[in-house]
Parts: structure tokens; C-alpha cells; sequence
């Protein structure tokens, strides 16, 4: 414990990039997570489609809410990028 309190100053820095860092990674995981799985569910709608299992209002529909999901994720990414 005295090490460590005697050692902060020159660990705490690190430390908090360290953090910093597994922060930034856990986040980019979660959006590209959330990207892909709008991607899955995009082309799981499009395989229900093709089979005939829902209709092509449905379709047109769902396939809609997604498009415009996987488009604002997209923003959000470059809006990240450019702060």
C-alpha cells in the first residue's frame, strides 16, 4: 500500500490512459456491434422476404427502420471522428 501511494504519481498517469483507452475500445465495440447486428437483422428481413414469410408492405417497412438505424449510426461515427 505505502509503494503504491509512493509510486502514484508516476503510475497514476498511465493508469488513466490505460482506462482512457479501454473506454474508447469498449465503446467502438458496442457501435460496431450495434452496426452489425442492424446489418444481421437487415438481412434476416430480406431472407423472410424472399421466402415469403412476411409481406412486401411489411418488408418495405422494416427494411426502412433499419436503413434509417444503420444511417444515423453511421452520422454518430463521423460526428465522433470529426471532434
Amino acid at each position: 500500500m505505502l509503494l503504491r501511494l509512493l509510486t502514484l504519481p508516476i503510475t497514476g498517469p498511465v493508469e488513466g490512459i490505460i482506462w482512457i483507452g479501454e473506454q474508447i475500445l469498449e465503446r467502438a465495440s458496442g457501435e460496431l456491434d450495434s452496426k452489425e447486428n442492424l446489418q444481421k437483422q437487415l438481412l434476416a428481413l430480406q431472407l423472410a422476404f424472399d421466402l415469403g414469410d412476411i409481406s412486401e408492405e411489411d418488408y418495405d417497412a422494416q427494411e426502412e427502420e433499419l436503413l434509417l438505424a444503420i444511417e444515423a449510426l453511421e452520422e454518430d461515427e463521423l460526428r465522433e471522428e470529426e471532434e
